[in-house]
């Protein structure tokens, strides 16, 4: 990316302790890789487990991945947000439309020429899980965090081959 300022990604989920701070991990990781320059965070809908670390079974299967969660800490999705990021990453299509209602909240609260935001799904240009809902595995078993992660690899290299062209084209 050419520009001195970063483009900003936020992955959400219900709670933000399983998907999205996966995603945000690993799609930093990706763009790390192709040095592009965008920040990346999560946060989730719900306000279920405020500053609390992921899953340890998220953590788990993470770091076996090579991917470290530990440092991160659930927070609620607020409405600063949408003047804040660039894009905000649904990890299902219920969080979309959560996170498409509180726009709504953002657009009353700020003006619509404020908002700064696209929502999408993880999934959206991913190949492998095309417009897929990345399942929640928190009352599933080992499996369930393992597609998370192959589901986030995917979905997130998918992304940064968008934003490589979104870049290229700016």
């Amino acid at each position: 990316m050419s520009s001195k300022t970063p483009y900003k990604v936020l992955c959400v989920c219900l709670g933000n302790i399983c998907r999205s701070p996966t995603a945000e991990v690993v799609l930093r990781h990706f763009c790390d890789e192709k040095q592009l320059n965008v920040i990346v965070d999560s946060a989730g809908t719900s306000n279920y487990h405020p500053n609390k670390a992921p899953d340890s079974r998220s953590q788990k299967h993470a770091i076996k991945r090579g991917y470290d969660l530990s440092s991160l800490r659930a927070r609620q999705l607020k409405t600063q947000d949408f003047l804040e990021f660039d894009l905000i990453l649904a990890m299902d299509h219920e969080n979309f439309d959560d996170i498409q209602d509180l726009l709504k909240q953002a657009i009353q609260q700020f003006s619509a020429s404020q908002i700064r935001s696209t929502i999408a799904l993880m999934s959206e240009h991913d190949q492998q899980y095309p417009q897929q809902a990345l399942p929640d595995p928190y009352y599933g078993e080992a499996d369930g965090f393992e597609r998370v992660i192959d589901q986030c690899e995917s979905s997130s290299q998918a992304w940064v081959n968008v934003l490589q062209q979104q870049f290229q084209y700016k």
